[in-house]
C-alpha cells in the first residue's frame, strides 16, 4: 500500500527538497502547484494546479483527491511569503497578503482534511513557522510576516489539542534562514555555512512523519544563526 503525501509549494526551493526526500523514501508524492505558472516538479508522482489560498479551489481539489486516492498520510504546507517592516511601515494590505500566503494556504487544507483524518485515525500535518513568530525581539522588524506565522503556529497547536487522543499529529518546523539562491542573493556577505539547508528541513519532516512517538513537536532548525 502506497503512502500518500500532499506537498504545497512543491516547486519552491524547500518544496523541491521535500518532494525529493519523500519520493526517495517510497512515498507517493502529490505536488500542488500555482495555477498558470507552468511550474514543474519532476520527482512528484502527480501534480495539481491549486490556489491553496482560495477555499473554493481547495474544496474542489479535496473532492478530486478522495476520488483518486482515498487516503492521505501527510500534508506539508510549504506555500508562504515574506515581507519586512515594523509597525509604522505595515499597512492592512501587508497584513492581508501575509495572512493569505502563510496562514490561509494551510488553513483551508487543514479544514478540509482534518475530518477525514479523524475518521481514518491517521495522518500528520507539517507546518512551517518562523523564528520571529517565537522570538518577539525579532518580530518588530517583520511585523506582518511574524503575525502571520504566529497564526500558523497557533493553528498547529489547536489541531494538536483537538487530536491529542488520536494518532493524528501536528508538527511545526521553524527555520532561521534557509540556504536558498534568493536568500544568498539578498544577503551576499552572509556566512551561508551557518544557515539551515532545505535538505535538512526535508530530513526533519520525514523523521517526524515516521517517528510515531513524537507528538505535536516544534522543531527549531536555526543552524548557527
Amino acid at each position: 500500500m502506497s503512502r500518500n503525501i500532499i506537498i504545497t509549494g512543491a516547486a519552491g526551493n524547500l518544496g523541491s527538497a521535500v518532494v525529493e526526500k519523500f519520493k526517495r523514501e517510497g512515498y507517493h508524492v502529490i505536488a500542488l502547484l500555482q495555477p498558470g505558472k507552468d511550474e514543474e516538479v519532476e520527482e512528484a508522482d502527480d501534480f495539481y494546479e491549486v490556489d491553496v489560498t482560495n477555499e473554493n479551489s481547495v474544496s474542489d481539489f479535496i473532492k478530486e483527491y478522495f476520488l483518486q486516492y482515498g487516503e492521505v498520510d501527510a500534508l506539508a504546507f510549504l506555500v508562504g511569503g515574506y515581507t519586512s517592516g515594523d509597525i509604522s511601515k505595515t499597512n492592512q494590505a501587508d497584513l492581508e497578503k501575509m495572512f493569505t500566503l502563510n496562514f490561509f494556504s494551510a488553513f483551508h487544507l487543514v479544514k478540509g482534511f482534518l475530518p477525514f483524518m479523524k475518521k481514518e485515525e491517521k495522518g500528520t500535518f507539517l507546518f512551517v513557522g518562523a523564528r520571529p513568530a517565537l522570538q518577539m525581539e525579532a518580530a518588530g522588524e517583520t511585523l506582518a510576516y511574524a503575525l502571520s506565522k504566529k497564526l500558523v503556529i497557533s493553528l498547529a497547536e489547536i489541531v494538536g489539542e483537538e487530536t491529542k487522543n488520536t494518532p493524528i499529529r501536528s508538527h511545526v518546523f521553524v527555520p532561521s534562514i534557509i540556504d536558498t539562491p534568493p536568500n544568498r542573493e539578498s544577503m551576499p556577505d552572509a556566512d551561508f555555512s551557518k544557515w539551515v539547508s532545505a535538505d535538512e528541513i526535508a530530513e526533519a519532516m520525514h523523521y517526524a512523519v515516521n517517528t510515531h512517538a513524537l507528538r505535536n513537536m516544534t522543531f527549531k532548525l536555526y543552524g548557527e544563526v
